[in-house]
């Protein structure tokens, strides 16, 4: 029998928890340790119809990558966070998260972003953190030609970017929000940097290095890492179901 502290620790071996940052929650956050789990449901965020899926699929845990709350002081109905803790309590289904440990993780987000845009691991966008990654790609192309395999590669419903007229090989990647590493990106010797959540004023820091910025999207950049999940928990417990959720998705749009 597969329990939820099972899945915690194997996905605490894979994604070491002192590897988070100081601001972050992660580990069971809500939940008994000593549930018997045979399904479980992975997805990037924990919003209301993940956990109507849950509930629906006969999911006892949801794993997802964002915390489901950070600073939560109560539980009760006044708040969303706290309405959703709630729910999932009285569903009785678990709720384990993994975020910026798994960002930093060997295999997780920042790999799996890499791999799915056809870049090969070089090196570490941020020594320090261990989150982000530097690739290189296997052909040297065009930014006009890179940014529609980046659209298509992560599904996203469409790409806000700099280009800086250089050609697209050597490349950078933080899934989330890494506008704030775009010097490390540039110093690193990369044409070009892929994450999200870009402000006006680093996409004018981008211009003025002289390196191609790619804004792909905050869900998209970091929902490739859902399937890894799926795949873990898979190989370690074949004998509980794992569902990723096809409820959630993309929330940004563009007319």
């Amino acid at each position: 029998m597969t329990t939820v502290s099972d899945i915690l620790r194997l996905l605490c071996e894979k994604a070491p928890v002192e590897a988070k940052l100081g601001f972050d929650n992660v580990g069971l956050l809500v939940g008994r340790a000593d549930r018997a789990v045979t399904r479980v449901l992975t997805a990037l965020d924990i919003t209301d119809e993940v956990i109507d899926e849950a509930f629906a699929v006969g999911a006892e845990l949801i794993v997802s990558h964002h915390p489901l709350f950070f600073e939560l002081k109560a539980v009760t109905d006044a708040t969303w966070t706290g309405e959703r803790a709630l729910t999932l309590a009285e569903r009785k289904i678990a709720a384990i998260c993994m975020h910026t440990n798994l960002d930093a993780a060997r295999g997780g987000v920042n790999d799996a972003l890499l791999r799915a845009l056809g870049g090969t691991y070089t090196g570490e966008l941020d020594p320090e953190t261990m989150i982000g990654r530097v690739g290189e790609l296997d052909d040297t192309t065009t930014m006009a030609d890179f940014l529609p395999r980046v659209k298509a590669a992560l599904r996203g419903n469409g790409l806000r970017y700099h280009d800086a007229g250089r050609p697209v090989r050597k490349i950078a990647v933080c899934g989330g929000s890494g506008g704030g590493e775009i010097a490390l990106a540039y110093a690193a010797g990369c044409d070009t940097y892929v994450t999200a959540d870009i402000k006006y004023d680093q996409f004018l820091e981008a211009k003025h290095l002289g390196i191609n910025l790619i804004d792909a999207d905050h869900f998209c950049t970091e929902n490739v890492v859902v399937p890894v999940l799926r795949g873990w928990i898979l190989e370690a417990m074949p004998d509980v179901d794992v569902v990723m959720s096809t409820r959630h998705g993309q929330t940004a749009q563009f007319c």
